[in-house]
This record gives structure tokens, C-alpha cells and sequence, in this order.
């Protein structure tokens, strides 16, 4: 049984506001930390929000130490991840003990939020979620055009999780398994694993092969399909040495530790 008690989610987009839920059904004690005019959303009975910008050090650490929090996670989107020195800073000074940065993606090992929380002195742990099956039409232009769109060949493997059970995942493992088995650790989950150019026969439609775009050129979309072509979309990916891992460091190692769970498949998600 895990030692946190109270857990704090900052944000409640895309993932944050689902992993709330998810610990309010294991019965932990959460706060959720909201930016002040952000939209309202329906939150769980029971969980107090706190309305507070995110580059505020003193007065985020007020509310983390007011509200006892053990344990933060950051699930600020990409756009926002410039406020995790602040988010770091101000755990830090709470004395959170466990941090968990806005890692819900790709493997980053090596070039992450994480590695300068250890540096403060604050465990971190790491949840590669590969991309959101909920993103998938968006970001193959299917949802635009009825057709999936990938940059270059399609060959490479990637890995794609849906968000309840990204969220259910982290909820689990964080009130289940003993600080031992989180500090400083990475999880690797993964609920389908698909080459891109495959993706036209699940959605049963064409695949289209898109010439890579310059960098500087490139919008976040376009990006995203270079680096599911890349091999690097795989929750196995190995970024120092460039190459997929195996093993504990394999893509849906950590399915495992969530028993009985059955993972959601694309067309489950999709309904396809």
C-alpha cells in the first residue's frame, strides 16, 4: 500500500482532470490546482480547487502545504510545460514528497522536467503513455479528411493508450504499490501496439504518405507523425542510445501491474 495520502493534479485538461476521477475511485484525498479564469469543468463531489497561477511559487506552495499534499502530478499540456520550474520549486519547498511531471507521452528520458526534480532533491516518477488513441484522428487528419495521413514510410511501431486506462494506470500503481516501487521510477504502459502505415485497415480507409516537413517549418501535428515514423512514438524507446528497449524497459512493461486490468484497443476507443 502506497505511503501517500493526499495528491494534488495540477490542471484539468485532457488527462488531469480523468486521473482526478480515477483517484477519487480509489478513495484517495485530492485537490486540483486550476488556472484562475480557466474553463469550469464538472469535478468530483468532494475535491476542493484551488484557483492559482502556476508560476507562483510562494502561494503554490502555501496551498500544497495547506492541503498536506504528499504527492503531485503535473498533466499541463504542451504548450504550458514552461511552468514546471515553478511547479518543482514550490513542491520542493512544501516538502511534497513524490513529483510526477507532465511525462504522458513519449519516452524522454534524459531530456525531461523529471531529471531537475531529482536535482532539487524530490523523487519523481514517469508515466510513457505513447499517444492518446483519443488523438489518433486528429492527428492523422482522419477526423478532416477521412484519411490517415503519416510522414513517411509507416514502419515503425508505435504505442497508443486510451485515456481512462492511462488514467485508472497511474491512479492504481500510486495508491497501491510502496514509495519504493515509485521513486524515481518510469512506467511504460501501452494499451495497442500498431505500425502507422497499419492504421488505414483498422479505420478501414486509405493511408496517405506525407514528405517530411523541415523542422522549422513544422506545426505540432507534423511533428508528432515524424516522430511516431521515427520508432521513438513506442513506449520502449530507448532515447539515449536510440534504439527500442526490451525487457523492464520494453513498451507495456508495466501493463502487468495493474492485475486483471484488459487493456482498450484502438477500435474499442474509436468504435470502429
Amino acid at each position: 500500500m502506497s505511503a501517500y495520502k493526499s495528491f494534488a493534479v495540477i490542471g484539468a485538461g485532457t488527462i488531469g482532470l480523468p486521473i482526478v476521477e480515477a483517484l477519487v475511485a480509489r478513495s484517495a484525498s485530492v485537490v486540483l490546482f486550476s488556472r484562475p479564469g480557466s474553463t469550469k469543468k464538472t469535478i468530483p463531489s468532494g475535491v476542493p480547487v484551488i484557483e492559482v497561477d502556476f508560476t507562483d511559487v510562494p502561494a503554490l506552495s502555501a496551498a500544497l502545504q495547506e492541503h498536506k499534499v504528499d504527492m503531485v502530478l503535473c498533466t499541463v499540456s504542451i504548450t504550458g510545460l514552461d511552468v514546471q520550474t515553478a511547479l518543482v520549486d514550490a513542491a520542493k519547498f512544501a516538502g511534497v514528497k513524490l513529483f510526477a511531471p507532465s511525462e504522458y507521452g513519449f519516452p524522454t528520458e534524459g531530456q525531461t522536467e523529471g531529471a531537475m526534480a531529482v536535482q532539487l532533491g524530490i523523487p519523481t516518477v514517469q508515466f510513457y503513455t505513447g499517444l492518446f488513441i483519443e488523438g489518433i484522428p486528429r492527428v492523422t487528419g482522419y477526423s478532416e479528411h477521412g484519411k490517415i495521413r503519416i510522414v513517411g514510410e509507416g514502419e515503425k511501431f508505435a504505442s497508443f493508450t486510451a485515456i481512462s486506462d492511462v488514467a485508472g494506470f497511474v491512479a492504481y500503481v500510486l495508491t497501491a504499490l510502496p514509495p519504493a516501487e515509485l521513486e524515481n521510477r518510469e512506467f511504460r504502459m501501452e494499451g495497442e501496439r500498431v505500425r502507422m502505415k497499419d492504421l488505414g485497415k483498422i479505420f478501414n480507409t486509405t493511408v496517405e504518405h506525407l514528405d517530411p516537413v523541415p523542422k522549422e517549418k513544422a506545426d505540432l501535428r507534423t511533428l508528432l507523425l515524424e516522430v511516431l515514423n521515427s520508432g521513438m512514438g513506442s513506449t520502449g524507446w530507448d532515447v539515449i542510445n536510440n534504439r527500442e528497449g526490451s525487457g523492464a524497459d520494453g513498451a507495456g512493461s508495466a501493463n502487468g501491474l495493474w492485475p486483471g486490468h484488459q487493456w482498450k484497443s484502438i477500435k474499442e476507443v474509436l468504435k470502429l
